[in-house]
């Protein structure tokens, strides 16, 4: 993945592994970051609890390149769906 450009070493951009989330520099998912946070916040830090937001935040990323795209249960979602089912 690097070269050399007239003595200077150029390293190309890959897309990230898993569970690694590059900087939102332009902050493309910041208002869904922030409504994240205040649902944690208003539900005392229990993400089981705003699990629609934090799906809506991983959406965003995923639909920007700022996370590699997976499956929702690759993403811990799949009890959501078995609850889904049994409604």
């Amino acid at each position: 993945m690097t070269s050399y450009t007239l003595g200077q070493k150029y390293i190309s951009p890959i897309k990230p592994e898993r569970g690694v989330f590059p900087l939102d520099h332009e902050g493309e998912c910041k208002e869904s970051m922030l409504k994240y946070m205040l649902c944690l916040s208003r539900h005392d830090n229990k993400p089981s609890n705003c699990q629609d937001e934090s799906k809506t935040y991983f959406q965003c990323r995923m639909d920007r390149n700022l996370m590699k795209k997976h499956e929702w249960e690759d993403l811990g979602y799949h009890h959501e769906q078995q609850q889904q089912q049994q409604k």
